[in-house]
């Protein structure tokens, strides 16, 4: 993995008061939300960042919902990582398998942060059960370290970054995906190296970058708007 280091000082103490402009911009962001194309009626899965739970992504599922998806949230609770998901992902896996289920057809993931990470370890081990991959600020191609909330990843999952078992989860997540993917990234964000977000070399990768904060970046509505618009780009034929 590229070594890359954490984002400055400065984007870290930003992180707040941009975060608190993000929820503000929501009251004024109507028109450019409802100017999306209405949706195909696929089923969508929401997985929320670390340490946070569905209502973290109840604003992006709702609006979502409103173009006619069928969206979900994870429904495991706050995102502690393998301490939530199991040790496998197990949990995780057994959730996206059964909406693919129910559904008789693969669900499109959208995950924030670690929720991406996760969402790309779903779709390399149920391939067939996951239509593609829209990850959104998620740290998944650069050293873990390459945060500011490495420490707090390792206090409430339990997993040491340096354990084998959490370097070869790494490698397989890194790797290329078989289903289509999107990386939304911020050059400018405060907690997670945004080059880490997205590899470069990765074959078919699509790549967006969105200047912005981390915190509440799933409330930005411009990075709801480019969601909403990957979505209607990849519509089933009827």
């Amino acid at each position: 993995m590229t070594e890359l280091r954490p984002p400055s000082l400065l984007l870290w103490a930003a992180e707040v008061p941009r975060a608190a402009a993000t929820v503000l911009s929501l009251a004024t962001a109507w028109r450019l939300l409802q100017g999306a194309r209405q949706g195909d009626g696929r089923p969508i899965m929401v997985l929320p960042g670390l340490v946070n739970s569905d209502r973290s992504t109840f604003v992006l599922r709702r609006y979502l919902a409103s173009l006619g998806y069928r969206v979900e949230g994870w429904g495991l609770g706050r995102n502690f990582g393998t301490r939530t998901v199991g040790p496998e992902a197990e949990l995780l896996f057994e959730r996206v398998h059964g909406l693919a289920t129910d559904c008789g057809e693969p669900v499109t993931l959208i995950g924030i942060s670690l929720g991406g990470i996760l969402a790309r370890l779903v779709a390399h081990r149920l391939a067939d059960d996951v239509r593609e991959v829209i990850t959104i600020a998620s740290p998944y191609a650069g050293d873990p370290r390459a945060t500011n909330v490495w420490r707090v990843y390792e206090l409430v999952s339990g997993e040491k970054l340096d354990s084998d078992d959490v370097r070869a989860r790494q490698q397989e997540i890194a790797a290329p995906l078989p289903v289509p993917t999107t990386a939304i990234w911020s050059r400018s964000d405060g907690l997670v190296n945004g080059l880490a977000c997205h590899a470069p070399a990765e074959p078919g990768l699509n790549t967006v970058e969105i200047p912005g904060s981390h915190m509440g970046v799933q409330l930005r509505p411009r990075v709801m708007r480019t969601v909403a618009d990957l979505l209607a780009a990849g519509q089933r034929q009827s």
